[in-house]
C-alpha cells in the first residue's frame, strides 16, 4: 500500500503516469497525514454506511474512508487521474471510481445502484474551491438520503456557510443551507498541508441533514426567491429589494413586512431565519 502523504511517493506516482496539475480544476493534493483520517472519523459513525466522495485526487481520503466503511463511491472529473486511482486503491474491493462531473450524476440512480445495501449514506469530500457552493447546493437539492455532508473547503467559504444570522459574514448560502441542515466547522487545515500549496487556508465543515426548518416553510420556491432577491442587493433595505425583485408596490411590501413583524429598513444580514420564513409565507 502506498504512503500517499509522502511527497516523494506522490511525485513518483504522478511522474509515472505523466500527470500534470490542472489549475482550472482546483487540484491540490493533501500531504498532511493527520487530515484525512480525521475527516473520515468525523464523517460517519456507522461502519455499515456508504460514502460518496467527490474529487478523490490520488486517493488519500478514499483509502481512509474504505478502511472504515462498507462502500465508497468516488466521483472524479479528471480522466487523467483514473489510472492513478486504479493503482493506488487496488487493495480495496469496496471502492468504486466513477469518471464523471458530480453535477451531471443522477444521485437517486447512484443510490439505487451502489448504496441500497448500506444502512446509511453520507458525503465526504475535498471540494474544489472554485465550485464549492454549486456542488453543496446540488447535493442538498438532489439528496437521495444523505445523513450528513462533510467537506473541506476554503476557510473563507466555511465561515460564510456556517455564519450565524445577523453577522456580516452571513449570506444567501448561509440561509439556504439551513433550509436543509445545520452546518458547523470541525477543524482548520493550513495551506502547507497540500501540494501544490494553495494561497489560502482551509476548513473542514459538516452539515447534519434535518427537516426541522423545511417542514416550517409553506413555499420552498418563494423562500429561495426571497433569499436571492435580498442578498443580491444586500446594500438595500428589505423593503426596496423585495419591491424591486417582485415588482410589488412598496405599500404592499410594507403591509407584508408589518404582518411578518419585520423592520422594513432592515438589511438581509440583520434578519433571522424565522423572518425569511414569515416573509415567504405572507408574500
Amino acid at each position: 500500500m502506498y504512503n500517499l502523504s509522502n511527497i516523494k511517493t506522490i511525485k513518483s506516482i504522478l511522474e509515472k503516469h505523466g500527470f500534470k496539475f490542472t489549475k482550472s480544476l482546483g487540484q491540490n493534493f493533501i500531504i498532511n497525514p493527520s487530515v484525512c483520517p480525521k475527516m473520515a472519523e468525523f464523517c460517519c459513525e456507522n461502519e455499515k454506511s456508504g460514502i460518496l466522495e467527490i474529487g478523490p485526487g490520488i486517493g488519500v481520503l478514499t483509502i481512509e474512508l474504505a478502511k472504515r466503511f462498507q462502500k465508497v463511491v468516488s466521483v472524479e472529473i479528471d480522466t487523467n487521474l483514473i489510472p492513478i486511482l486504479s493503482e493506488t486503491t487496488a487493495d480495496f474491493e469496496n471502492i468504486k471510481i466513477i469518471n464523471k462531473d458530480i453535477l451531471k450524476v443522477d444521485l437517486n440512480q447512484l443510490y439505487k445502484t451502489e448504496f441500497l445495501n448500506c444502512e446509511e449514506i453520507a458525503v465526504c469530500a475535498n471540494l474544489p474551491y472554485y465550485i464549492t457552493s454549486e456542488i453543496v447546493m446540488y447535493l442538498l437539492e438532489n439528496n437521495p438520503g444523505f445523513k450528513s455532508l462533510t467537506f473541506m473547503v476554503q476557510k473563507e467559504a466555511a465561515e460564510r456557510i456556517c455564519a450565524d444570522f445577523g453577522t456580516r459574514e452571513s449570506g444567501a448560502i448561509s440561509v439556504a443551507i439551513r433550509y436543509y441542515g445545520k452546518p458547523r466547522v470541525l477543524f482548520n487545515v493550513s495551506r502547507g498541508s497540500f501540494i501544490p500549496a494553495p494561497k489560502v487556508d482551509s476548513s473542514v465543515i459538516k452539515i447534519n441533514i434535518n427537516s426541522d426548518i423545511s417542514s416550517k416553510i409553506k413555499n420552498k420556491e418563494k423562500f429561495f426567491q426571497i433569499i436571492k432577491a435580498t442578498y443580491s442587493k444586500r446594500r438595500k433595505n428589505i423593503l426596496n429589494s423585495l419591491s424591486m425583485n417582485f415588482k410589488i408596490s412598496k405599500e404592499e411590501i410594507l403591509k407584508i413586512l408589518n404582518t411578518a413583524n419585520v423592520d422594513p429598513h432592515s438589511r438581509p444580514e440583520q434578519l433571522k431565519l424565522e423572518d425569511f420564513i414569515n416573509i415567504s409565507d405572507f408574500i
